[in-house]
């Protein structure tokens, strides 16, 4: 066992809860050594184990959950969805044994009936709840908490024609109309934009303050935590899920995000926080040996030079820096509109020269057409104005010289994690021996810690996992240029940091040109040498660069700590906010 996984088990996990000193403390909510487990026999599961927590009446608490940590099945718990094993679940002294309206709960996905409008989703609850009141009055109530989520406008409309935030709002609004004591949010803003995420943000806190609710969010992201909460705990992933120590956010409220930039206590608590976090992070890293593995001297055949005996898996480090390698010309990019009257522009002259083995961040609010911008360069969307020029050629399909890299990597299934790396690397190393081509493959799953799951099929493998195979398929076709989509939007901050860490590895073995689509501006800080903002679109074009001055090679910790860090992270949520104002 290492010292640091000896630190983690020896944590005093208990002593940051008290029990309550008299009738009159009573919490609203205490869990008291809950424990609960799946399975019978053999394939049992513990899922919770020894769950502490005391909530008083009218406090916001976020619990910091990552996937596997039990963070559903413990407000399923409190819901009274599932039952624990042992212990106890109360609710001002009595246990709760079933779902109640005193309990209003909002889940990650948007359960909302299709066929009806905002307002009969939300009345569906309401005249459930309420069947006594007269219905004059269930519907003012109805109306009420429609229009505290801003959908007053939007009451007559159906699901389908909502964006995903609206939805969202639907099941907030329907959670508060049935008057809860607590409301129970489990991850409800982790599928949502930045910009659509703190606008809800704002929403929940204000409904908040309005309603005096005590509130449980579960959430991955620690700026989401401390902006919210009162006192934010962490739930050390499972199996057998214990609670970290509480960390008391002691920041007056109202809170202004651009003013926690600039807050002593704010960032303490981050790094703490993060730090925690990533030391859990490391106690269940499995460390692998990648020695072993050796790349052979191959060229792939989408290098101009691929016939000389040279290196395929690292630049000649007198390439590095070549101005120009890269370089979008004026490109803009236009569609039809709907209803068949013209065109709209998404991208308009979009303009911007790489060097060769530059790292570029693009960030933006939802719309803004970062992603367009990516498939342009990928070759899957044609160019409307304009050019690409890569290594002196002009860009015009797509090819195995540009890897890819998507929010969903597109795996086949039935096919191994090496399988589905194989796949490329037979494309673009056909001339190599079948030695050197598994050597290839091997090495890039391997560094991306599946040495242990070579011989997995994707279907069994879980998100983070399928990400980690697409990254390996993307470095190991050794292109020209690295393109990647959000790579790590649908994964958890743990994962996601993960697997920050691993692409910032294996890149700085390669020095590969790359660009990476974010609305996360640490990620876009962390990865880049340059962050590229754009403005709203439509119409939306460069609207500032930031220079990225951070010692190489980057790490999450070492970020934190950097006197320039929140400078820069400042510059771009500046300009972010500013977009949002003129959107």
């Amino acid at each position: 066992m290492t010292a640091l996984k000896r630190k983690l088990i020896e944590l005093p996990m208990t002593t940051y809860r008290t029990k309550p000193s008299n009738d009159a403390d009573l919490p609203l909510v205490e869990l008291i050594n809950v424990c609960k487990a799946y399975g019978e026999g053999k394939q049992k599961t513990a899922i919770l184990k020894n769950i502490n927590l005391s909530i008083k009446t009218g406090e916001f608490i976020a619990i910091v959950g990552f996937s596997g940590s039990g963070k559903t099945t413990l407000i399923s718990t409190i819901a009274g969805l599932c039952q624990a094993d042992s212990g106890e679940v109360l609710k001002q002294g009595k246990p709760i044994i079933q779902p109640g309206p005193d309990r209003g709960v909002v889940f990650q996905n948007y359960s909302l009936m299709p066929w009806l409008t905002v307002y009969e989703n939300v009345a569906l609850a309401v005249d459930e709840i309420f069947k006594g009141w007269p219905a004059d009055k269930r519907k003012a109530h109805t109306e009420k908490y429609v229009r505290m989520v801003n959908l007053g406008a939007a009451m007559d409309k159906k699901p389908a024609e909502l964006s995903g935030g609206m939805r969202q709002r639907v099941n907030v609004a329907r959670a508060l109309a049935a008057n809860p004591d607590i409301l129970l949010l489990d991850e409800p803003l982790s599928a949502l934009d930045a910009l659509t995420r703190g606008n809800l943000q704002d929403e929940i806190l204000s409904i908040w303050e309005q309603e005096k609710k005590t509130v449980i969010l579960i959430t991955n992201d620690v700026d989401e935590a401390i902006y919210m909460a009162d006192r934010v705990i962490p739930l050390n992933p499972g199996p057998e899920a214990t609670f970290g120590p509480d960390f008391h956010i002691d920041i007056e409220r109202p809170r202004d995000r651009t003013a926690l930039n600039h807050d002593p206590e704010f960032k303490r608590l981050r790094a703490e926080i993060t730090q925690y976090l990533m030391d859990i992070g490391m106690a269940k890293a499995q460390d692998i040996n990648t020695d072993q593995i050796v790349l052979p001297n191959v060229r792939p055949n989408t290098s101009n030079d691929w016939k000389l005996d040279h290196s395929a898996l690292k630049p000649e480090q007198v390439h590095l820096g070549r101005p120009r390698y890269l370089e979008f010309s004026q490109i803009s990019k236009s569609y039809p509109k709907s209803n068949g009257n013209g065109s709209v522009k998404v991208v308009d002259g979009f303009d911007l020269k790489m060097k060769k083995g530059e790292f570029i961040s693009i960030i933006g609010h939802s719309g803004c057409g970062k992603s367009t911008v990516l498939s342009m360069a990928a070759g899957l969307t044609s160019i409307s104005e304009g050019g690409i020029i890569l290594d002196n050629r002009e860009l015009d399909s797509a090819g195995p010289d540009k890897g890819v890299v998507f929010q969903s990597p597109s795996l086949f299934a039935w096919l191994t994690a090496f399988e589905n790396v194989m796949l490329g690397v037979e494309k673009v190393y056909p001339h190599a021996r079948k030695s050197e081509r598994e050597d290839i493959a091997e090495y890039y799953l391997t560094r991306v810690g599946l040495g242990d799951a070579l011989r997995k099929k994707a279907g069994e493998l879980s998100n983070g996992m399928r990400q980690r195979v697409g990254i390996a398929r993307a470095f190991a076709l050794s292109p020209k240029l690295l393109l990647l989509d959000e790579p790590f939007g649908m994964l958890d901050s743990l994962t996601r940091w993960e697997l920050q860490e691993v692409l910032m590895e294996v890149w700085e073995r390669t020095h590969v040109t790359a660009i990476v689509v974010t609305h996360d501006v640490d990620e876009a800080i962390l990865l880049a040498d340059r962050v590229v903002m754009m403005t709203n679109g439509p119409h939306a074009k460069i609207g500032k660069i930031q220079e990225i001055d951070l010692p190489r090679p980057r790490t999450r910790k070492a970020l934190l700590a950097h006197d320039d860090y929140y400078a820069y992270r400042e510059s771009i949520l500046t300009f972010l906010t500013e977009c949002d104002h003129t959107h």
